[in-house]
């Protein structure tokens, strides 16, 4: 490597990593903003909350890696337009490819760390995120509840808690039960005590009254059964969400091999396995967006003339244009999802930029292009 590749290498690399690393931290904050409330409310300890929403940053980083390589690109290159240091470059006979190389390199280490994190980091990190999860919403259930407000653990299980006294004792408790479809079960009991059991946690309810909805039967209406008791039980960690939650992976925790091809023992439905190909051909292609993205930030700043006051076009155009590419990768890959025979559309969309802007710092064969004006203005 040059003296002169040394040079435009340390300051692409210097921005990417200064502007990856305050833009993903940016992100993290917005997304963990949602996990404050187990530390500040429910005593979840703070080290349990930095590892949860640490798994979070291998998917930020490998959606904003590509975008951040195109603003430092294209950004830094309009920079040393505007500063002339681009024209001595040229003045001593460099092409576009030559002083494209140290972006091309940059942009190549951003596509092989962009498939680093889709092909194996993202799904295990992912993974390990959906198991805290799991633990938090059934084994840690008891920090969940939070005195006077309705706690959801899971999507069919509700509890409330008038009070909690300081020994955890329950005052004025109200559970509602929907994990049997077709029979909700809502339950109130003067207090409860908390236990922790082989299954998971549980409620220990006195002194209360059960309600049940009966389904309706052939020559029988709907009607509601109501039962006092002295003393019940309620499992919490067995709703119907958490049953499904540890049978069926979520399609970002699985590997690229699992989304291609599905266990058929899984009975997944066709429109999941439509969506899991789609989603694995993404997962192979998003990452040579980084280098298509570079090379249209390259294309869009080598590809005009010196102006004396410099020029703020470049840099509206190479931005407006990945923009509408983020956007139609976005369409795409909707597309491709409902009929996997789009599934082309999507590594075109990755590689299609590449070749286009190749082509243009080929010398656009076949269209004029403008020649450097010292004196325009």
């Amino acid at each position: 490597m040059s003296r002169l590749d040394r040079y435009l290498f340390h300051q692409l690399g210097i921005a990417l990593l200064a502007v990856t690393t305050g833009l993903a931290a940016l992100v993290w904050l917005t997304q963990s903003l949602r996990f404050i409330e187990l530390v500040l409310d429910r005593g979840l300890s703070l080290a349990v909350f930095i590892e949860l929403t640490g798994l979070l940053l291998p998917s930020f980083f490998a959606v904003i890696l590509p975008i951040t390589t195109f603003v430092v690109v294209l950004f830094t290159y309009v920079r040393l337009n505007a500063d002339r240091e681009l024209v001595v470059m040229r003045a001593a006979g460099l092409s576009d490819w030559r002083l494209a190389r140290p972006a091309l390199l940059l942009a190549g280490l951003s596509t092989a760390l962009c498939l680093f994190l889709q092909l194996w980091l993202v799904p295990v990190s992912h993974a390990a995120f959906r198991a805290w999860q799991f633990e938090i919403r059934n084994e840690m259930a008891a920090i969940l509840l939070q005195e006077g407000v309705f706690s959801s653990l899971g999507d069919d299980l509700t509890v409330y808690a008038r009070r909690r006294d300081s020994d955890g004792t329950l005052r004025g408790i109200l559970v509602h039960d929907t994990r049997e479809p077709g029979t909700p079960v809502t339950i109130m009991a003067e207090q409860g005590r908390l236990l922790s059991g082989a299954t998971g946690p549980r409620v220990i309810l006195m002194n209360g009254v059960r309600q049940q909805l009966e389904p309706a039967t052939a020559g029988h209406p709907a009607r509601l059964s109501v039962l006092s008791f002295a003393e019940n039980s309620v499992d919490l960690a067995t709703s119907t969400s958490a049953v499904t939650e540890s049978r069926n992976r979520d399609s970002r925790e699985r590997f690229v091999g699992e989304l291609l091809h599905p266990d058929p023992a899984e009975n997944l439905p066709e429109r999941d396995i439509r969506k899991f190909r789609a989603e694995g051909h993404q997962r192979m292609a998003s990452p040579f967006t980084a280098l298509s993205f570079a090379m249209v930030g390259l294309a869009c700043a080598l590809a005009v003339g010196f102006r004396r006051y410099g020029d703020w076009r470049p840099a509206v155009v190479g931005v407006a244009l990945v923009v509408g590419l983020l956007a139609l990768g976005l369409a795409v890959g909707n597309l491709a999802a409902r009929d996997n025979a789009f599934i082309p559309l999507i590594w075109l969309h990755a590689l299609g930029p590449a070749l286009a802007a190749g082509w243009v710092l080929s010398g656009s064969r076949g269209l004029r292009r403008r020649r450097p004006q010292a004196l325009e203005g």
